[in-house]
C-alpha cells in the first residue's frame, strides 16, 4: 500500500507596478546597498570584513589607495 500525500495549492498575489515605479524601486535598493557596502564594510573596524572588501576591490581592478 502506497501512502497518499495531499497537495495544497498556495496562491500568491502579486502587485504589478508600472515600469517607471519598478525602475525607481530598483534604483533605491541599489543605492541603499551601495551605502551599506561603503558605510559598513568599507569603514568597518573589524579587520576580517575590511580586508575582505579590500581584497575584492583589488581582484576587480578597482583602485582603492
Amino acid at each position: 500500500m502506497v501512502p497518499q500525500t495531499s497537495q495544497t495549492a498556495v496562491q500568491t498575489q502579486s502587485v504589478a507596478l508600472p515600469h517607471s515605479a519598478s525602475a525607481v524601486v530598483q534604483a533605491l535598493f541599489a543605492m541603499m546597498l551601495g551605502v551599506f557596502v561603503l558605510g559598513f564594510v568599507g569603514f568597518s573596524q573589524i579587520d576580517s570584513i575590511h580586508n575582505a572588501a579590500h581584497d575584492t576591490r583589488h581582484s576587480s581592478a578597482f583602485p582603492c589607495h
